[in-house]
């Protein structure tokens, strides 16, 4: 059936088969060496109830996403289980941090993940649709690819942008920003670049571009909110980084509701025009480990907010 497949089904399905030689061989890796999915099913006898899967974030596996949750009209218990399943098997192993993002339409779902598996409503972030940019005589800001050398800047920069409501969650360590090893294995292409100061040499904003099917493009923007940057100039680049790959695609831009210019960004997509297509809940599950003791001083254990100490 390959050969009737369009190029990109193709492409997703070859991918496919050449990650499946791994799967044995990935499952016996401990969590800090594990960088594809991993996926689980619920079972009544021979009935599968339900099916779950997970992602360790690139550069973090510590930092655990899970990406898929499956399960029968009113199994929600079903769902519950697999989801207390992986927090507590990835948890044993060393993981810190869980992550879902789920669409505001489904109610019942954020309700099984926070009332029924102890996720708390973080943030959201919101994908507006480009429709109609004219760029015109706008320049394209000057960003050059994104190194390994660069993500200790990169990180600051966006841990330093965190309303620091959320920044303890949400904060991201300088590996999430290196290119990975094994990221030809991975079901998605990015490619991200950075903007300096001219003179100070100094990142004062960075940007992706994923795909996962060649043809849907999500644009991510962090940037200094010390700085006049034009978010025209932006995505100018940006767009014109996609056509020189593609002649036809749709992109469309993240507006991250957790940031210090989150407010005047949406202002920005809307004065353009842009349409906001879907809204999703950034739900975390948070580990916290024993701090570390001196003599005779108390020990103190972490537990979401909340602190507990005992003699």
């Amino acid at each position: 059936m390959i050969e009737y497949l369009d190029n990109n089904e193709y492409d997703k399905f070859t991918g496919d088969l050449r990650n499946e030689a791994f799967t044995m061989l990935h499952t016996m890796l401990p969590l800090k060496y594990k960088f594809l999915p991993e996926s689980y099913v619920l079972c009544d006898d021979k009935e599968i109830l339900g099916l779950i899967t997970v992602v360790p974030t690139m550069g973090n596996p510590y930092k655990i996403n899970i990406s898929r949750l499956i399960f029968g009209n009113n199994y929600y218990e079903a769902g519950q289980q697999l989801v207390e399943f992986v927090i507590a098997r990835y948890g044993a192993r060393g993981a810190v941090s869980f992550c879902v993002m789920v669409d505001e339409s489904h109610e019942e779902l954020l309700q099984l993940f926070s009332q029924g598996c102890g996720f708390r409503h973080c943030a959201s972030e919101s994908l507006w649709k480009i429709e109609n940019f004219q760029s015109g005589d706008i320049h394209p800001a000057n960003f050059r690819p994104c190194q390994n050398s660069d993500a200790k800047q990169v990180s600051r920069l966006f841990n330093g942008e965190l309303n620091s409501l959320f920044r303890p969650s949400l904060e991201r360590d300088k590996n999430e920003y290196k290119t990975p090893f094994f990221e030809g294995f991975t079901n998605f292409y990015k490619n991200r670049y950075v903007l300096e100061e001219p003179q100070k040499k100094r990142i004062i904003a960075y940007l992706s571009i994923t795909t996962n099917d060649n043809l849907n493009f999500i644009i991510d923007i962090s940037a200094n909110d010390g700085y006049n940057l034009s978010y025209d100039e932006i995505l100018c680049f940006a767009l014109r980084e996609i056509s020189a790959r593609k002649s036809s695609f749709y992109a469309f831009v993240k507006q991250k509701k957790y940031t210090k210019t989150s407010d005047a960004f949406e202002e920005y997509l809307k004065n353009r025009g842009f349409n906001c297509i879907q809204t999703q809940h950034v739900l975390i599950k948070d580990f916290y480990k024993p701090v570390k003791q001196t003599e005779n001083a108390l020990q103190v254990f972490l537990f979401g907010e909340n602190r507990v100490s005992a003699n």
